[in-house]
């Protein structure tokens, strides 16, 4: 029973990290979805929307920045959002009567803030983007081309970190680059598994205001098109470079409260995994690329130590290779992790390092879940400063 519990839970871990990325590729390279041509000229107006909380040192360079976007400035609406900041946001957004401001003393959290905002939208698409991002020219030209398909629902642009030398931000930008492929394919099979909050688009029509306490409010907004029979497309021409977590310790905290947020949009979403027969192959993306990464897998990546060293101890062989196996991996997370203590780069032992803070930051993330524990206005991670173009 134990060797057979061995395998199989060697076999799930295999499959969520490295096994499901193989088959997508591979899928999304053989049999790809048909795809309409993307129009040469289609610039209907949009509304570009900015959440700012306490981001006065940063907004004007966010400012100057989406009103430089490659777009007729006659079909661009720039609206900011800044309920509950207590800075001098207000005295940066006067020097720009072009941008509309929307303030309110109460901070209720991104989610309501972002409900709030869409009152005040009368264009047929929407943009949000992040503050603390800046956009390249062309992105929400080639966001919005892709609404020429009646059948998008939602675009999602990239999240591209800039490295700045140290373990997190190596970790960050490994992370989303590997994140990025697992993106294409998704898109390129069916739609996209959730798009990233620091450059998404919608169809105002399919925006549905969300609960007040939301989390991962892009994931939720994008998944719920996704679950209406609309596809959310992946525009990598269209992307958000931000700076990485100040430190490891930041980017720890900013993985929790995706992990508790990601057990709360599973609560949300239960019809993407209990009817399968309505979607059969966005049930498959969702549960190989999401769901296992923030449930199953984690325990069981957990459990096969103890498993491997009792295995190793009654037979030896090979359960005593993946015992060893396992503790030189962890152990050189712990090394990396000393090295970043120490300002140091972490060189090869940054992937066991990453992989393995993602892990611990999946069990941190459910018990604040359990216990409800992670605000919807969280307290924002560090960063080391502003992305620039």
């Amino acid at each position: 029973m134990l060797p057979t519990l061995f395998w199989l839970f060697l076999a799930v871990v295999f499959y969520t990290y490295l096994g499901y990325g193989l088959i997508v590729w591979l899928w999304a390279r053989l049999r790809p979805q048909p795809r309409p041509a993307l129009p040469r000229a289609f610039t209907p107006p949009v509304t570009l929307i900015v959440p700012a909380y306490n981001e006065a040192d940063i907004l004007q360079a966010k400012l100057a920045n989406c009103l430089q976007q490659d777009y007729p400035a006659e079909r661009l609406q720039v609206l900011v959002i800044t309920d509950g900041s207590t800075d001098h946001s207000a005295r940066v957004l006067a020097r720009y009567p072009q941008v509309r401001h929307l303030h309110q003393p109460a901070r209720g959290g991104k989610s309501l803030a972002e409900n709030r905002a869409m009152l005040f939208v009368h264009t047929p698409f929407v943009v949000f983007t992040d503050c603390n991002t800046l956009l390249n020219p062309e992105a929400v030209r080639r966001l919005v081309r892709h609404y020429a398909d009646p059948l998008v629902g939602a675009v999602s642009g990239e999240k591209r970190v800039l490295g700045d030398g140290s373990a997190a931000g190596a970790g960050e930008g490994l992370y989303w680059r590997y994140e990025s492929v697992l993106k294409r394919c998704d898109a390129a099979i069916s739609s996209l598994m959730g798009a990233a909050g620091e450059l998404v688009s919608f169809r105002t029509a399919l925006f549905r205001p969300l609960e007040a306490d939301t989390i991962l409010d892009d994931f939720v907004q994008s998944m719920r098109i996704v679950a209406a029979g609309y596809r959310v497309v992946y525009e990598p021409g269209a992307y958000a470079s931000e700076a990485p977590s100040g430190s490891l310790a930041e980017e720890m905290k900013r993985k929790v409260r995706i992990c508790a947020g990601g057990w709360q949009a599973m609560t949300r979403l239960p019809g993407l995994l209990l009817r399968p027969w309505r979607q059969p192959v966005v049930t498959f993306l969702y549960a190989s690329h999401r769901v296992l990464r923030w449930s199953l897998t984690p325990v069981l990546l957990a459990l096969l130590l103890p498993l491997s060293g009792w295995l190793a101890w009654a037979q030896g062989g090979v359960y005593a290779l993946a015992l060893g196996g396992q503790l030189a991996f962890y152990a050189a997370a712990g090394l990396g992790a000393g090295l970043a203590g120490r300002g140091r780069a972490a060189g090869p032992l940054l992937v066991p390092l990453y992989f393995t803070l993602m892990q611990v930051a999946v069990f941190q993330g459910f018990w604040r879940f359990v216990r409800r524990a992670q605000p919807a206005a969280w307290e924002k991670a560090q960063r080391t400063a502003l992305a620039t173009a």
